[in-house]
């Protein structure tokens, strides 16, 4: 089934992400996931977590169950505790890696009576369904994906694009 015209382009924008968060982790120390630049910035554990949380609140808006015990501890709105018990960086790349295959195949099947229900109160909406929830939390991880870019230069290391 192709994907949504009303979703096609985050569709795209989930993809291209893909590529640069892998790029944007490659090489990089167990050490350097948790280093941050100040105490009120994240660290690339964190950023990676919050993304995988935002997939999941997506792919429960497209009709797929998933989760991990840790979510709750990068959800919206949560900060960074230096004392959570968060899970490791190749448990966040393993769950990366298991809600990008889920994303991509919602988002393949999920028909226009889903993307056309009103969106949840408090999730921004250009359309006020679920399509554009959709629309809207690509454009956050686009977002988170720039902070990741941004820290791997930090950390010494090269770019991800370009």
């Amino acid at each position: 089934m192709p994907i949504s015209s009303q979703i096609a382009i985050a569709a795209q924008d989930y993809q291209r992400n893909n590529a640069l968060l892998k790029k944007g982790i490659d090489g990089l120390t167990a050490e350097e996931w948790r280093l941050r630049p100040n105490d009120s910035s994240n660290h690339m554990l964190w950023i990676v977590g919050h993304v995988v949380w935002t997939r999941s609140v997506l792919l429960n808006f497209l009709g797929t169950s998933w989760t991990r015990p840790w979510l709750s501890l990068f959800a919206r709105g949560a900060k960074l505790d230096e004392a959570a018990a968060y899970p490791t960086p190749e448990e966040a790349m393993l769950a990366w890696q298991e809600t990008s295959e889920l994303l991509t195949a919602a988002m393949e099947g999920a028909p226009d009576e889903v993307l056309d229900k009103p969106s949840p109160q408090g999730i921004p909406s250009a359309d006020r369904k679920v399509s554009g929830v959709v629309n809207f939390l690509a454009h956050h991880e686009t977002y988170h994906i720039g902070q990741v870019a941004y820290l791997r230069c930090w950390l010494g290391h090269g770019g991800i694009a370009g």
